[in-house]
């Protein structure tokens, strides 16, 4: 049901893609419909959004890595990944290596990613179907569909009268979590042959793909799960719940096609990021001197300073993810609400230019994908929604973390409102200090216009 908000929200961009296919998109088509002020905070917004997406795919796979090495005992070089002591840190440092590898792939060979990006759809398609088959098969029983479809569980810690206004909702996150970063087809559409049809369609396509074969799988993951009370004690913790319902054999056989899932997806988030990144800077969002910097490419057109900022930040906003709770447990909370901090600083981006689409109404130029008239209640809608889940991630996903509750504690704290509300005031106070006399925005929508055919208009062209 998420999903469907969400591909609203994704056939909303798809038109706005078609419109404007360029890298960076999101907070251009924001400054071509709104002005520079519109597209400077998009810009900021969705900056944190994929930095924190970046942290959140790699640090999710260095999890589910570290669960692999334990289940086959390494120790390597004196670090016992088979044992429950430094969990935490070990998690930290695979999730640096990974972030290397990353780095590595989209800094030096190019012609290889692309083979990755290729070699992933398959294998998401493959995996996902081959995952199905052994929850299917392998288990001894499976759970009833009453139970699947009709009992809840409440871990949250608040009372089940708040379930359906309060609980629930929380639970939105992990769908509009897993589906998102497919703007990643506009980042890369100055890349892609024919992207005012190809990049529209790759937008909504990735959501609708993604809604129905993730719900397949988790349909097989909670059918499969019969053990009841190890899936509480665990906390929902997927690999747990895999190696329980399927054995070390074929539980080693799910985690590794899901972690080279997430190793391949880490690797196209920090590719759009850094894109995303590139673009923004090639349009004097950081200053003149740092986005001269920024925006250079080597001699294979990759903007290595880009690539190495977005990962470097990624690396620091994730570091309060080595501090577990204070009696010992392995549980990163400052890693959830980097989580949080993702889905709302991508969401936001994506609103603000449909919220200047359905603005702008009839005068609206569309490109060759476009949604007619619907795009009146699309955009509104959209508008709405983006609205209400913000406000929803911003809420305590714990009693603990209920500021004027006794449990109160720090280590809970959902910081994404925190963080959002300083990218709000960070921006604010910069555009009006420098900013807003060196950003326009739209550099280069001249050599846009020009290529879709489009006479530039004096009054808000840029130098």
């Amino acid at each position: 049901l998420i999903s469907i908000p969400i591909l609203i929200i994704g056939f909303c961009m798809s038109e706005l893609v078609s419109a404007y296919p360029t890298a960076g998109g999101i907070y251009w088509w924001a400054g071509r419909l709104g002005g520079p002020v519109w597209a400077w905070f998009t810009g900021w917004f969705n900056l944190i959004g994929l930095i924190a997406v970046v942290a959140s795919v790699d640090y999710a796979a260095a999890t589910f890595l570290n669960v692999v090495l334990g289940l086959y005992e390494v120790n390597i070089f004196g670090i016992n990944f088979g044992d429950e002591s430094h969990v935490l840190a070990e998690v930290f440092l695979l999730f640096v290596i990974i972030l290397a590898i990353h780095i590595t792939l989209n800094v030096r060979n190019t012609h290889l990613l692309a083979r990755i990006n290729n070699v992933s759809v398959w294998w998401h398609v493959l995996g996902v179907a081959a995952i199905v088959l052994v929850l299917i098969l392998v288990p001894d029983g499976h759970q009833s569909f009453s139970f699947v479809f009709g009992h809840r569980i409440n871990q949250s810690g608040f009372s089940d009268s708040m379930f359906w206004f309060y609980v629930l909702p929380l639970g939105f996150l992990l769908t509009q979590y897993t589906i998102g970063g497919f703007d990643a087809s506009a980042h890369i559409s100055e890349e892609t042959h024919g992207a005012s049809t190809a990049a529209a369609k790759g937008v909504w396509r990735s959501i609708f793909y993604s809604a129905v074969i993730g719900w397949i799988l988790l349909l097989a993951i909670t059918f499969a799960v019969t053990n009841v009370k190890g899936a509480n004690e665990a906390f929902g913790f997927a690999p747990t719940l895999l190696i329980e319902a399927l054995g070390s054999g074929w539980g080693k056989f799910v985690l590794i096609i899901s972690t080279v899932g997430q190793l391949f997806c880490g690797a196209a988030c920090l590719t759009s990021a850094s894109r995303m990144c590139y673009a923004f800077s090639r349009d004097n969002g950081f200053g003149k001197r740092a986005s001269a910097k920024l925006s250079t490419v080597n001699a294979k057109r990759v903007p290595v300073y880009a690539v190495l900022m977005m990962a470097t930040l990624a690396l620091l906003i994730t570091l309060p993810a080595l501090q577990g709770k204070s009696n010992g447990e392995a549980v990163p909370f400052a890693f959830f609400a980097v989580v949080s901090v993702s889905v709302i600083g991508l969401y936001i981006a994506y609103v603000i230019p449909i919220f200047l689409r359905w603005r702008k109404g009839d005068e609206f130029r569309a490109g060759p994908w476009n949604n007619g008239r619907k795009y009146k209640w699309m955009n509104s809608f959209a508008t709405f929604w983006v609205a209400l889940i913000t406000i929803i991630f911003c809420l305590p996903f714990t009693p603990e973390a209920v500021p004027w509750n006794s449990e109160f504690s720090w280590e809970a704290f959902n910081y994404a409102p925190l963080t959002v509300g300083v990218v709000i005031l960070g921006a604010a106070i910069t555009w009006f200090a420098t900013a807003r006399r060196h950003f326009t925005g739209q550099i280069r929508e001249t050599d846009i216009e020009e290529a879709l055919g489009e006479s530039p208009d004096p009054q808000t062209s840029a130098p």
